[in-house]
């Protein structure tokens, strides 16, 4: 080791998100915990990823399963203490993989002592550290938000005799980020984990950090506006244009003190969450512009319903460069909030394999940082839980049209021949799918056409050429169902082709330079003089000049 520290180490970085309930057991409570996910961190590197980022482990009351925090400085016990985490993330260490935590800064639970002395009265130190407003003349909320689990985005408290606003569950209050002591604060948590070893953050929903100070009502948004890709659509939270409660100017200079407070230590990243349809890119560009907000952001361009297309990963794509070709986005397929795209993209049959493979890879060519979510890597379909075994407030409210996010979340599969795929020796708190039994870790390792060994051979590939990691992409081209762009970087350019038909794709390579197939990328492709022979559901990268 030369001691250099690579503070760019995040741009291009592979990120394996893991949601802790659901990865390993190791107690035999039938809950995920810490020392689980050491015990499988050896796994992870073994695909090849950078980076792992674990969802909240905060200690919490669970009504939305750790996303409701009361305690940001300790472990919920279900997932063990700090001294696990400690011990996770030093072993994290040793195997060159980066931590990412999961930061959830726009509401507690209210059960976090902050809550309890804020609702207490209306003149304590922390009177104004969340939202309160009056009541209207008449009683009701003080405006039209919603949230987006179902109903008024307020609720009443009868001590102060006011509402709290609340975005997600009314056990979740929001905090008032108007008050620079709740920034503060807010500082202080990010730095403790920071000064514990973590390399960076996931920042849930970071464009809610601030509501609008005078409580403007949201104007309605037209039917053929709405987008489901945030609120199933079956919730009247798509029927608003959130104009108020979310998305405020005001939060560039929170994000400002962010990454002044990560800029005091080596190499930390932060990725931002932004939960909006609607204004998804313009914000991306916004909270990552110049050196001095967030490093990247993500939105839901690919975790939507619509299967990807040539012409539609073409569109998101030059939007992307024409609108924010400075900022860098993280991108992702599935996560624990949507269905697994398997199944989103009617790939869950074994012979989509192929097309799932393509996928990825192209997932992985894109300019920019990659989230993987648990088990994608073993082509998981979206599990059926019936309505009694559903733990997912979300998805209790919404039954049966929208059927939550418990399909997305239920525990890893690592060996068929044992009890639960080797996740707990206990019931889990969701149940194995049989269908993912079959695709357990153990059934596909070591399988060299199986989707895991892809996976292990791709990221291999893709970490041998930087032009993938972080060239440029320009040259974006849509020839019937293929998709083709061009990566650049110190002089190298790869020509990339996605054949997303059933059927082999021939195509002429637009260059004047001398070209070379790049082999072990996984697809049987072949170059004949200037003509790339693109293989069914398959991809090509070759290298001009």
């Amino acid at each position: 080791m030369n001691g250099v520290i690579d503070k760019d180490w995040w741009r291009g970085a592979v990120v394996y998100q893991i949601y802790p309930r659901s990865y390993q057991d190791s107690n035999g409570d039938g809950i995920g915990d810490l020392d689980g996910i050491r015990t499988r961190l050896d796994y992870i590197a073994s695909l090849g990823a950078d980076a792992v980022w674990i969802s909240p482990f905060f200690k919490s009351p669970m009504k939305d399963f750790g996303y409701d925090v009361s305690d940001y400085r300790d472990i919920d016990p279900m997932f063990g203490d700090l001294a696990a985490f400690d011990s996770m993330i030093e072993h994290a260490h040793a195997l060159g993989l980066k931590i990412i935590i999961d930061l959830v800064l726009s509401h507690t639970s209210d059960q976090h002592s902050w809550f309890a002395e804020s609702s207490s009265s209306r003149d304590n130190d922390r009177a104004d550290w969340y939202v309160w407003a009056d009541a209207k003349p008449d009683g009701s909320p003080p405006n039209n938000w919603l949230s987006i689990f179902g109903g008024p985005g307020w609720s009443w408290h009868s001590t102060r005799c006011q509402y709290y606003q609340h975005n997600f569950l009314s056990s979740q209050p929001d905090l008032n980020f108007h008050n620079p002591l709740v920034q503060d604060a807010m500082l202080d948590v990010a730095r403790f984990w920071l000064e514990r070893g973590v390399d960076g953050f996931r920042l849930d929903t970071i464009n809610f950090y601030f509501s609008d100070q005078q409580l403007r009502d949201n104007p309605a948004l037209p039917p053929e506006q709405r987008n489901a890709d945030i609120a199933p659509a079956v919730n009247p939270y798509n029927h608003q244009n959130h104009l108020y409660d979310k998305n405020q100017p005001e939060n560039i200079a929170f994000l400002k003190r962010l990454r002044a407070c990560m800029d005091e230590f080596p190499a930390a990243t932060a990725v931002g969450e932004i939960g909006d349809a609607q204004y998804g890119m313009d914000l991306l560009r916004e909270y990552t512009a110049g050196e001095d907000r967030m490093h990247m952001c993500y939105t839901f361009d690919f975790l939507c319903p619509e299967q990807p297309t040539a012409t539609r990963v073409a569109k998101v794509l030059e939007q992307f460069e024409a609108d924010a070709p400075d900022s860098w986005v993280c991108w992702a397929f599935s996560n624990h909030d949507v269905v697994r795209h398997a199944s989103r993209w009617g790939l869950a049959a074994p012979s989509a394999i192929p097309h799932l493979k393509m996928l990825a890879s192209l997932l992985m060519s894109m300019r920019g940082s990659v989230c993987l979510y648990q088990g994608e890597e073993l082509g998981l379909p979206e599990a059926d839980i019936p309505f009694e075994k559903l733990q997912d407030p979300y998805g209790i409210a919404f039954w049966p049209k929208f059927k939550g996010r418990d399909g997305c979340r239920t525990p890893m599969v690592w060996d068929s021949t044992k009890l639960n795929a080797g996740f707990s020796d206990a019931t889990p708190w969701l149940p194995v799918p049989d269908t993912h039994t079959t695709l357990a870790v153990d059934k596909l390792e070591g399988v060299s056409d199986s989707l895991l060994e892809h996976y292990r051979r791709f990221i291999e590939f893709r970490r041998s050429q930087p032009a993938l990691i972080k060239g440029t992409l320009e040259r974006i081209q849509v020839i019937d169902k293929l998709l083709t762009f061009q990566r650049t970087h110190n002089g190298t350019t790869i020509y990339c082709a996605f054949n997303m038909s059933e059927q082999p794709v021939r195509c002429d390579v637009d260059s004047d330079q001398p070209l070379a197939l790049l082999p072990n990328t996984g697809f049987d492709a072949a170059l004949e003089e200037r003509t790339l022979v693109v293989p069914a559901s398959g991809a090509a990268y070759v290298t001009l000049g």
